[in-house]
């Protein structure tokens, strides 16, 4: 046993890395993956000519990688109306990439299309967007002035919940959508856009209203609109969290 040991230590010097930095450097490497998604955010993802290729890093002559240029957002959404990925695709209408200022300071992030939605290929139309429109007055904001999508870009049916296999299947657009915008705050309404974005299990009526961060982005976790059509009490803390929003954007907080 001790010679195996005096053995294995040679071979570390011979090749001047000691056992404690190697095992550090491991842990490291082990611990990477669950920092991933943070990066993605912070980074953005890797310009692709779709999210489902991933091309050569190309190199700068110093070694370092280049970036490469962002997806510009009509090209991802014709990537997205010709997606099959998942089988949401067969009970669609048309997709719903989403909406608004392509250069928009906040980035706003539902859930997934509903049945206006599905129709009419723009997300939150139905009786939640109308709502929509007057939180956004109330931070000072239009339509005009943020930018809307969903986790989803495609309808599930009757409504319900989606499911983990299809946000794994179609984040990947979400993703080089929040990098081609490139906002400053990223305004989460729901459950699964804030759990998603912040790679968390806390639930939204612990984190609404609560200024967070994902990589170099601010993310501000909020109900979604839908819920104060069913639920009143919520309308309040809606409208609380969207004139925080409003602070927030003129500095005034």
């Amino acid at each position: 046993m001790q010679q195996v040991e005096k053995t294995a230590m040679r071979s570390e010097r011979r090749e001047g890395v000691p056992r404690a930095v190697r095992s550090m450097a491991y842990e490291n490497a082990a611990t990477l993956g669950g920092k991933c998604h943070r990066m993605l955010f912070e980074h953005g993802t890797p310009s692709r000519r779709s999210p489902e290729a991933s091309p050569k890093k190309e190199f700068k002559k110093e070694g370092r990688p280049m970036e490469h240029p962002r997806i510009p957002l009509e090209d991802l959404q014709a990537q997205v109306a010709a997606c099959r990925r998942c089988p949401l695709c067969d009970g669609r209408t048309q997709t719903v990439f989403g909406v608004g200022n392509p250069e928009a300071r906040v980035l706003i992030v539902g859930e997934a299309p509903g049945k206006n939605e599905d129709l009419q290929g723009e997300p939150f139309v139905g009786a939640a967007g109308k709502y929509l429109n007057e939180l956004l007055a109330i931070a000072g904001l239009s339509r005009e002035d943020v930018y809307i999508a969903n986790v989803l870009k495609c309808r599930p049916p009757s409504n319900r919940d989606p499911r983990p296999e299809e946000i794994q299947a179609c984040t990947p657009f979400l993703r080089e959508q929040t990098r081609t915008i490139n906002p400053e705050y990223i305004v989460t309404l729901g459950n699964f856009s804030t759990k998603f974005i912040l790679k968390t299990d806390v639930g939204i009526t612990r984190l609404h209203g609560t200024l967070q961060r994902a990589g170099r982005f601010k993310v501000f976790p909020i109900f979604h609109p839908a819920a104060a059509l069913y639920d009143s009490k919520k309308r309040e803390a809606l409208e609380n969290d969207f004139a925080t929003l409003g602070e927030l954007l003129r500095g005034e907080v």
